[in-house]
């Protein structure tokens, strides 16, 4: 099996990418500090698969331990690379962390890359890049205009950066452009679990339904949308997961044609913030406790993907609705709050 180093494994799309590589026959070794995440998930990747995969509690920014890693590692075929701080209201208000961690990061492991001759390389990368788009849907030649947050400017950034040392080494890359990534296995044995207060909708709307937020805020109703609330693209995590699967796969099989290609992943289907809180209020028949608040810093009004270019060349075919990805984030969330319950039983005990 082909041994493949996922950095921020232990994260939310991170875990589920673990798992899909494993049910496609790849060996994956993880790397994440867990300062916004903890080895729960991996976990339950055990319990679904029954392989335990390595964590080395890492953290990229420091290079000597990063290099160390690979130097217990020299079979690495490819990098799939995750490990980022990903909060748009945070980024704002605390730009030089978002800049120092995410770049930082990532120029110590395409270091290492080179060092060790991976020859496979995939970057996690985010709509953000295109900010706010002149026209919808976008493609993967839309124009990126300038970014409407710091988080943003270091996906952009980090694309360049990946751009030019695949243009000057022997690694090829793929840039994985996510929109939205929401919900959780089917099994609810692996879901996001954000630390702190949830800073994306899908968890904040599960969090308010089972009581550990009192109020959900929409940030702004007034905007030129169809009910005035942002429009967004949202895909199902798994669907996410298993493009990085067929995006390793496309370049070990030496399928791209140039060395640096681009993917946007999404459903290609815009949905309102108000329309995802409404299939959520279906499928879970839960009423939600939501207000209207201001815009958030950050935002754009509108975007989804044409995902064409991933359907044709990677093969790609996202199978999740709406409806399917509120109903497993709402399963997960019922899931942690029963584990939680058995833990503070008295009566229990650990096997």
């Amino acid at each position: 099996m082909k041994k493949i180093l996922v950095t921020g494994g232990c994260g939310y799309i991170g875990a589920h990418t673990i798992l899909d590589l494993i049910e496609n026959n790849f060996d994956p070794v993880c790397i994440d500090n867990n300062s916004r995440s903890t080895t729960a998930l991996l976990q339950g990747i055990k319990d679904i698969t029954g392989k335990a995969v390595k964590n080395y509690k890492v953290d990229l920014c420091n290079f000597d331990d990063t290099y160390a890693v690979f130097q217990e590692n020299t079979d690495i075929e490819g990098i799939i690379h995750f490990a980022a701080y990903k909060a748009v209201g945070e980024s704002v208000e605390n730009p030089l962390l978002y800049f120092e961690n995410n770049l930082t990061s990532l120029i110590n492991v395409l270091k290492c890359a080179k060092e060790f001759n991976i020859s496979n390389f995939i970057f996690s990368s985010s709509c953000t890049v295109y900010g706010s788009p002149d026209e919808i849907p976008v493609t993967e030649r839309s124009p990126l205009k300038p970014a409407e947050s710091p988080y943003g400017a270091t996906k952009q950034m980090g694309e360049e950066i990946v751009k030019e040392v695949t243009r000057s080494s022997e690694t090829s890359s793929i840039l994985l452009r996510y929109f939205n990534p929401v919900g959780a296995h089917p099994s609810a044995l692996i879901g996001e679990l954000p630390v702190g207060k949830p800073q994306n909708l899908v968890p904040a709307i599960t969090q308010t339904a089972i009581g550990k937020l009192k109020q959900l805020i929409v940030h702004g109703d007034d905007y030129e949308t169809r009910d005035g609330s942002c429009v967004r693209d949202y895909i199902h995590v798994c669907d996410i997961a298993h493009a990085h699967t067929l995006a390793l796969q496309y370049l070990i099989n030496k399928k791209n044609s140039s060395p640096c290609e681009i993917f946007n992943l999404g459903t290609g289907n815009g949905v309102t913030v108000l329309e995802a809180i409404h299939s959520f209020e279906k499928v879970s028949g839960v009423k939600l406790n939501y207000a209207i608040g201001p815009r958030r810093p950050g935002d754009i009004m509108a975007i989804y993907a044409n995902n064409s270019l991933a359907k044709e060349k990677l093969n790609w075919n996202p199978k999740y609705s709406l409806d399917e990805m509120m109903s497993s984030a709402w399963k997960w969330e019922l899931k942690l709050k029963a584990d939680e319950q058995l833990h503070n039983n008295p009566n229990f005990q650990m096997n």
